[in-house]
């Protein structure tokens, strides 16, 4: 006769099983694995070394830079930035140069005297715990004051060379809008990119969407006529069918970089 405790122990297992099951986040794409592959074959041709805009020196500037950028431009916190970093590159010279000191050049931003506030908390705490160095693992990143997930990815791929996936406005619309990665949260659109994007594209794939949904397939209207993907498209949205040229871009001009 069957042990009725190893009977109840079996079932507990097996509906942890299955709930485990239900909350993964599944995979969701409109493109079969070949179109995935095409599409990030062109944006590699059009862009084969694409970059973050923000302008830094070093991951500490880089860590300031996107927390800054919250609800802000690129060009208008890199404008702000441009002086300041040239005072202070570190947490140490961040803390000597106070909150004070430090609103004045960031005022042009919005919601600067919180992010302030911000900046000299994480300065402080990565000189208490981390003796002045920005880590380099996203559960450290986050307990940064001012640091989400978000800018604990761009950190992790642009000051240390990982393959992570940042979700910004960008990227969440195009994932939706185009159905290469539809999710009702970043966090979902995070976890099936990182799946359906072919891993020897992944490095790059974060700045080739952010860069494609920034200056091709924008917010009020996306211009179909000048997007290399426009034929592979599936979005409802879409009002071209033929692929602009594929062509190499020039170079990018990181507007207001720091010298």
């Amino acid at each position: 006769m069957p042990d009725p405790k190893l009977k109840s122990v079996r079932k507990t297992l097996q509906n942890s099983k299955a709930n485990t099951r239900r909350r993964a986040v599944p995979v969701r794409t409109a493109y079969s694995q070949a179109e995935r592959e095409e599409i990030f074959r062109r944006f590699s041709i059009q862009r084969p070394e694409p970059r973050g805009e923000l302008a830094h020196t070093n991951p500490f500037t880089l860590v300031v830079a996107v927390a800054l950028s919250a609800q802000a431009t690129d060009a208008g916190v890199n404008k702000a930035t441009r002086a300041l970093f040239k005072v202070a590159d570190t947490p140490q010279k961040m803390l000597a140069l106070g909150e004070e000191r430090l609103r004045d050049y960031i005022r042009t931003i919005g919601l600067y005297r919180n992010k302030a506030k911000n900046v000299m908390a994480l300065s402080q705490m990565l000189v208490d715990e981390f003796g002045g160095e920005v880590p380099n693992k996203r559960e450290e990143l986050v307990r940064l004051p001012g640091v989400g997930r978000k800018t604990a990815n761009v950190v992790l791929s642009m000051a240390f060379g990982q393959a992570t996936m940042a979700v910004d406005t960008h990227i969440f619309r195009i994932a939706n809008r185009i159905k290469l990665a539809p999710g009702k949260t970043p966090d979902e659109v995070e976890d099936r990119l990182m799946k359906v994007i072919p891993g020897h594209y992944l490095y790059h794939a974060h700045h080739w969407l952010i860069l494609h949904g920034r200056y091709t397939c924008k917010a009020r209207r996306p211009e179909c006529e000048r997007c290399v993907i426009a034929d592979l498209c599936k979005s409802p949205e879409k009002s071209c069918d033929v692929p602009a040229p594929l062509v190499e871009l020039p170079p990018q001009v990181i507007g207001e970089a720091v010298e």
